[in-house]
This record gives structure tokens, sequence and C-alpha cells, in this order.
């Protein structure tokens, strides 16, 4: 890790809801609105482009953890802004807070954990 990995550094994404991206299609309802499996995946994925810059040649991480509310449907169409801002390192744990909002305001939030890995050690074990 480089020493530039702190506390509060924060990446930010944003997307426009597709029909791929609506619960209808997702399986998670029968709507075609933003899906909430859908926004946890940009949420992880915003948490995970915020360190990628900052890890050793070769490392990566995953994510172990999120608790999240989705509180608002957002419409196909609209824009999806994703924040995640890191809150904790803790060896090789790292917590972010992430927030995701449309066009018209919040629609969800929690917390996202994930930890650094070795992508080579990591896959060997699986097999």
């Amino acid at each position: 890790m480089t020493e530039d990995l702190k506390v509060g550094i924060k990446h930010k994404t944003e997307i426009t809801v597709k029909e791929e991206h609506s619960a209808k299609k997702y399986g998670s309802g029968n709507v075609d609105v933003f899906a909430t499996p859908c926004m946890i995946a940009f949420m992880e994925n915003t948490a995970m482009n915020l360190v990628k810059e900052y890890l050793p040649k070769g490392s990566t991480t995953v994510g172990i953890h999120i608790d999240v509310s989705h509180i608002k449907a957002t419409p196909i169409g609209m824009k999806v802004f994703l924040k995640a801002k890191l809150l904790e390192i803790d060896g090789r744990k790292l917590v972010f807070e992430v927030i995701a909002s449309d066009e018209e305001g919040g629609i969800g939030s929690g917390t996202h954990t994930r930890f650094i890995i070795d992508k080579k050690e990591f896959i060997k074990r699986l097999g």
C-alpha cells in the first residue's frame, strides 16, 4: 500500500439507468426502476475504484460486507450519482461510506467493507 491511501479520500461515479439495470431485468422485482442489487453493485464498484490506484501491483480488493438502505425508486433514463469515501483502514480491511442519489435527491446509503488481497494468492487458494 502506498502512504497516499488515507481515510477521507473520495471517488464518484455517474451512470444513466438503462433497462438492463432494472429490477425487472435483475429479477429482484417486477417494475422497470433501478434495481437494488444493481445499486449495490455500483456502490461496490465505486469503492473498489476509489482505492485501486493506491494498491501494490498484483493486488485488488474484494467486498466482504455491505449494509445499505435503498429508499427511493429511480426510473429508467435518469442519472444516478454514486459516491464512496474511505472511513477506516485496519490493516488490509477498508471500510467505506457509500451514497447513491439521482437527479431528485438521495436514493440509498450505507457502509461497505472490502479486503485488500493479492490476486494470484487469492485464485491459488480457490483451486
